[in-house]
């Protein structure tokens, strides 16, 4: 089995963590493969496959990305579009999309005796569109609408497939996916959701008007989100904490389901309401 690595560096035990991999690999006759760029950063692990990062991807039975959710993210939007199953490690510290703690490796045996299950979760495709350019974005989480450091305020208006949905002033709104609802969404006042449903939640961030709450919409919606009033106001779009573009006025912003799922392995067994017990409540009195 051929195990496609993508480690943080930035996590405090990424390397006693990797090491652990490498001789767990050797024991049970897995192939450890890994970007080039991490060639001299990894001494200590042993007969790891160096190469160029996509020829890699294509070899791989299974990405894994160890470290928090942010490292899986990244991971599974490159293995969504290679159609390649993601294990998550984690090292950081709710990590709602690790199934696998660092001290738990052993489990990782289950991949060569097939005792797993694969979790498939939605992703969003984000469109925006200034005049005749446009770009698009993959988002696991969210897309955020935020106000720059000098706007007090944002005025929006939402549609769905050219259907009013209501006008918004607020520091910002964040359209989440059901796995996405525990991240920022949940920060903001947002619902918790089952990943395993598809749908796209709407929720303001600090919101000025009556209009609050949030909208759970769909699976096929089409969002729209239109910056509305002054062209002084500042506002960035921001997909899973990792591009930020600003937007500016007579710009659209298209929010929907994408065509591409993420498959996320689980090796333990648990059930998402297990998960949250453990990262949210419990971890809430302690």
């Amino acid at each position: 089995m051929k195990l496609l690595l993508m480690p943080n560096l930035d996590k405090a035990h990424i390397h006693e963590c990797m090491k652990s991999l490498s001789d767990f690999a050797a024991a049970h006759d897995m192939t450890l493969m890994m970007n080039q760029k991490y060639q001299d950063q990894f001494p200590e692990c042993r007969g790891v496959r160096y190469g160029e990062f996509f020829s890699l991807l294509e070899q791989a039975d299974v990405c894994v990305a160890v470290g928090g959710d942010g490292t899986i993210i990244h991971m599974a939007k490159h293995a969504a579009r290679a159609g390649k199953p993601v294990l998550g490690i984690n090292l950081g510290r709710l990590g709602f999309l690790a199934t696998l703690e660092s001290d738990q490796l052993p489990l990782m045996e289950r991949l060569l005796t097939g005792y797993y299950s694969t979790e498939e979760r939605m992703m969003l495709r984000i469109t925006l569109q200034h005049g005749d350019t446009v770009q698009t974005y993959l988002a696991l989480n969210d897309a955020v609408l935020s106000k720059g450091s000098l706007s007090r305020m944002i005025e929006f208006s939402v549609s769905n497939r050219d259907k009013p949905v209501g006008v918004y002033r607020a520091d910002g709104i964040i359209a989440a996916t059901p796995t996405g609802s525990t991240a920022y969404s949940l920060s903001a006042g947002g619902p918790i959701v089952d990943p395993t449903l598809s749908c796209i939640s709407l929720t303001p961030i600090s919101s000025h008007s009556l209009f609050s709450r949030s909208i759970l919409f769909q699976a096929d919606s089409r969002l729209c989100l239109t910056p509305v009033g002054s062209e002084e106001q500042q506002i960035y779009l921001t997909v899973d904490g990792e591009e930020s573009v600003p937007v500016g006025s007579g710009d659209l912003v298209l929010i929907e389901k994408s065509e591409l799922p993420v498959r996320l392995i689980n090796l333990t067994g648990k059930a998402f309401y297990e998960v949250i017990n453990e990262k949210l409540l419990c971890r809430a009195h302690t």
